[in-house]
């Protein structure tokens, strides 16, 4: 299969079972225990105890309104990144609903808060690691951002909050603060999945045998380097510094070669969150 449609299939494979965790999160933890958030969900719990509209019945109608929206305004890859989404999330959701032992895990609201945090955070930063959305309350903020230039994750965060405020009309104070702390969680977790497996390591090599070590970084280590120029600060020698970046499994074999070759190396590691190009996010080229 080519490598273009297996990255398709695989990314429609984690929208999927991202939407479905977030599904079964929402069931199994927010509503048996009367938890409330934001989002979508949020809104869907706001109208159900208002007005008695079913949640997954809100959230397909609500979604398919968000996604028209977001057609209309971001365009035909927004489109195409949503549908999935749109339609699976309240599918699944509903079918999650009818299944009575999902909503009787547990009792703990605390528990329910920390466990939804959890699968929700994860959830989301899986379909987003596919080049996706979840839909619903993810759209108008892309919409303000594109229309007026208002920051994404502030926009976010602003729904977020009334959604949450406006179910103290419903909610016990302890309900809010249980809200809150499952908002929290869930952004935490969030922004760790989506740099899960993508830290390395940069190593910054001085040594007067950098030749040496650079060759070794090169044809023993299998990966590339980048040599700069460096004046020391006391005697003013000049020297060419080895920079080059592994990951954290090879830092380990590196450190023994580099000390091999001299003692008396000076290297600064440091942790980075991310790298893009050849031999991270794209194939090697040997020439």
């Amino acid at each position: 299969m080519p490598k273009k449609y297996s990255a398709i299939l695989k990314n429609i494979g984690l929208i999927l079972v991202g939407n479905t965790i977030y599904a079964l999160a929402v069931t199994a933890f927010i509503l048996p225990s009367g938890l409330i958030t934001g989002g979508t969900t949020g809104l869907a719990l706001l109208f159900h105890n208002q007005f008695g509209i079913p949640i997954a019945v809100f959230v397909s109608v609500f979604n398919i309104a968000m996604f028209l929206l977001g057609a209309l305004v971001l365009g035909k890859a927004f489109t195409l990144t949503t549908l999935i989404s749109t339609f699976y999330y309240p599918f699944i959701l509903g079918i999650f609903q009818k299944i009575s032992l999902l909503q009787d895990m547990t009792s703990d609201q605390l528990l329910s808060a920390i466990y939804a945090g959890i699968l929700i955070g994860f959830s989301i930063g899986i379909v987003i690691k596919a080049g996706a959305s979840t839909g619903g309350m993810d759209i108008p903020p892309l919409v303000l951002n594109k229309k007026f230039g208002v920051s994404v994750s502030l926009a976010m965060y602003a729904f977020d909050f009334t959604i949450l405020i406006s179910q103290m009309l419903f909610a016990s104070k302890e309900q809010v603060l249980y809200g809150i702390l499952l908002v929290l969680i869930y952004t935490v977790v969030l922004d760790k999945v989506l740099i899960l497996g993508q830290y390395r390591t940069q190593v910054k090599i001085i040594s007067d045998k950098y030749d040496e070590i650079n060759q070794m970084i090169i044809h023993h280590m299998d990966r590339g380097s980048t040599l700069i120029h460096a004046e020391t600060g006391y005697l003013h020698d000049k020297n060419l510094v080895v920079l080059t970046i592994v990951t954290n499994r090879e830092l380990p074999k590196l450190n023994k070669l580099v000390l091999s070759i001299d003692p008396k190396a000076f290297m600064i590691i440091s942790q980075v969150n991310e790298v893009k190009g050849r031999g991270f996010t794209m194939d090697k080229s040997y020439r």
